[in-house]
């Protein structure tokens, strides 16, 4: 598992226009290769009357199912130069298919290249990109006497709290990015002089975005 990578949180539509041609750009966040195939024949319904539904699509943290198609354009102008945005971009498990409404005027091969390329990143800026990163979520037991100190800890290091329950003791679920695990841990150890039980809970990912923290169970 990555232990940070960029993808889709919201995918979007861009649209060019080049020489009377309609480039229609469609973004889609997808987990499984499978995801990708369906997106893909949802596209073809939805734009049956279009000349091309030239497609790409990257899944998996090594990027396992990983494929594109001119759909009938030219050999390598539409298909490559798509996956070369994405890669570039490096963003993971994702799909994109451009839409072509041929406008009557052929663009050449190096005008293809560009107009399909432009397209994704139009498509890219119109969705919701975020980074994730790997992270523990680490349960912290306590008296009343530590909660102060966990709690300083945590914004020290702006750490999100996930979770807080406070009876006759005090049990905090912190968000830990995964590298930092060992160095929180000994924190917490030596500012409560051992005193805190610590628990590691569960693996998730996080982004994130407009200062809100967002979880994930992959």
């Amino acid at each position: 598992m990555l232990e940070t990578y960029k993808t889709i949180l919201e995918g979007g539509c861009g649209e060019i226009t080049e020489k009377k041609s309609r480039f229609i750009a469609t973004v889609r966040p997808v987990k499984t290769e499978e995801e990708a195939l369906a997106f893909l024949e949802e596209m073809k319904k939805k734009y049956w009357d279009a000349r091309h539904n030239c497609f790409v699509y990257s899944v998996g943290s090594n990027r396992e199912y990983t494929r594109c198609s001119d759909d009938g354009e030219p050999s390598g102008t539409a298909g490559r130069p798509m996956l070369d945005v994405i890669l570039g971009e490096d963003i993971y498990n994702v799909a994109v298919v451009v839409t072509r409404y041929f406008g009557g005027v052929l663009l050449g091969t190096g005008g293809l290249v560009r107009a399909y390329s432009r397209a994704v990143q139009e498509g890219l800026a119109a969705s919701r990109i975020i980074e994730k990163k790997k992270g523990i979520c680490l349960r912290v037991t306590t008296d009343y006497t530590g909660v102060g100190k966990l709690q300083y800890i945590a914004g020290e290091r702006s750490l999100p709290v996930l979770n807080s329950e406070y009876t006759d003791r005090v049990i905090l679920e912190l968000l830990i990015p995964f590298q930092d695990v060992d160095e929180v841990q000994k924190a917490i150890t030596e500012s409560t002089n051992g005193r805190a039980k610590m628990e590691k809970d569960r693996e998730m990912y996080f982004a994130v975005l407009d200062g809100e923290v967002l979880t994930f169970e992959e």
